[in-house]
C-alpha cells in the first residue's frame, strides 16, 4: 500500500507542478512514507516517474476505451471524452508531453514510455478507423486538443477537433 500512496502523491505533484519543480522529500511528506522506505520502493527519481508515467498511462487508456467503447465505438466519442477531460479541475494537459518536455532530453527511458503511450494511442485509433493514414491524423488532432485546451485553458478546444475530425472521416 505504501507504493500507492507514494505514486498517488507522485502523481499529483508531478502533474500540478512539474517533475523538476518537485523533490524527493516533498512526495515523503505527502505521502506519510519515510524517505529510506521511498527509496526503497523506487531507488531514484526517475523510477518513480516511469512508475507514475505507467500507471496513468494504464488508467487514462483504459478510461478512453471503456468510453468509446460505450458510445459504439465511434470516432467523435474520443473528442467527447477529452472534452470531459479537459473540463475536470486542474486539467494541465498531458502528463506525457510534459514529461517528455521536461526530461526527453535526458531520460531515455522517461522518452520511451512516452513513446509507448502515443503509439497505444495510436494503435487505438487505427482499431476505430481501420486505416493508418486517417488514425495518424487523428492523432495529430487529437493530440493538438490537448495543448491547445492546456494553454487556452479552454475545454472546448475538443469540439474544434472533433469536427475537424468528422470533416477529415466524411472525405
Amino acid at each position: 500500500m505504501q507504493d500507492v500512496a507514494v505514486l498517488d502523491a507522485a502523481e499529483d505533484l508531478f502533474y500540478e507542478r512539474g517533475i523538476q519543480a518537485v523533490g524527493m522529500d516533498q512526495i515523503r511528506a505527502t505521502s506519510g512514507v519515510s524517505l529510506k522506505r521511498l527509496y526503497q520502493l523506487f531507488p531514484s527519481k526517475e523510477a518513480l516517474v516511469i512508475a507514475y508515467l505507467e500507471r496513468r498511462d494504464k488508467r487514462w487508456r483504459d478510461d478512453l476505451r471503456t468510453y468509446v467503447d460505450q458510445h459504439d465505438r465511434e470516432v467523435g466519442a474520443v473528442f467527447d471524452w477529452l472534452h470531459q477531460w479537459f473540463s475536470e479541475p486542474g486539467f494541465r494537459g498531458c502528463a506525457f508531453i510534459n514529461s517528455f518536455g521536461e526530461l526527453g532530453s535526458t531520460s531515455p527511458k522517461i522518452t520511451a514510455v512516452v513513446r509507448h503511450h502515443k503509439d497505444e494511442l495510436r494503435d487505438f485509433l487505427r482499431s476505430l478507423v481501420k486505416d493508418d493514414t486517417v488514425a495518424d491524423q487523428l492523432l495529430l488532432l487529437v493530440e493538438g486538443a490537448i495543448v491547445v485546451a492546456a494553454i487556452r485553458e479552454d475545454p472546448d478546444a475538443a469540439w474544434q477537433a472533433k469536427a475537424a475530425a468528422e470533416a477529415l472521416i466524411s472525405g
